[in-house]
């Protein structure tokens, strides 16, 4: 049996250990677990047989935004991208409205639904394809 999954997690059968009930989190990735749990740094992810567990240099219940920046740097980058994409393409479309004679409330109303739909697109499209190629990096 192998004690290491490649992402730097400890796998732990369910015969040694059953987890007790640390209240289940959804804060972080699931990765394909049932249920995922947090006890201050430690992150356990349940799955069918076994338990894959690794320490985070940084609490995210403490502090959100240094965890993103230690520990999961690619959601950070995922949703500045996303903020950038959405701004630039909400600009955009208010200028053709505007330009195109509607009035400064419905080019404004627009170009938020859009602002909004364009950067929750890219952002989630850069952080699949982000992990996509971590994959395909791991498996070379």
């Amino acid at each position: 049996m192998k004690f290491y999954d490649g992402d730097g997690n400890v796998l732990v059968p369910k015969s040694v250990r059953p987890i007790m009930d640390y209240g289940e989190t959804y804060l972080g990735d699931k990765k394909g677990a049932n249920r995922q749990f947090r006890i201050a740094n430690l992150h356990i992810r349940e799955y069918d047989d076994y338990y894959t567990i690794h320490k985070d240099r940084i609490d995210p219940k403490i502090d959100p935004f240094g965890h993103l920046l230690v520990d999961a740097p690619e959601y950070l980058v995922s949703i500045l991208y996303g903020i950038h994409v959405g701004k630039q393409f909400g600009i955009d479309i208010y200028d053709k409205g505007k330009a195109a004679g509607k009035s400064k409330v419905e080019a404004l109303s627009k170009a938020l639904l859009a602002s909004c739909l364009a950067g929750s697109a890219s952002g989630s499209t850069f952080y699949i394809l982000n992990n996509l190629i971590r994959k395909i990096n791991k498996s070379i």
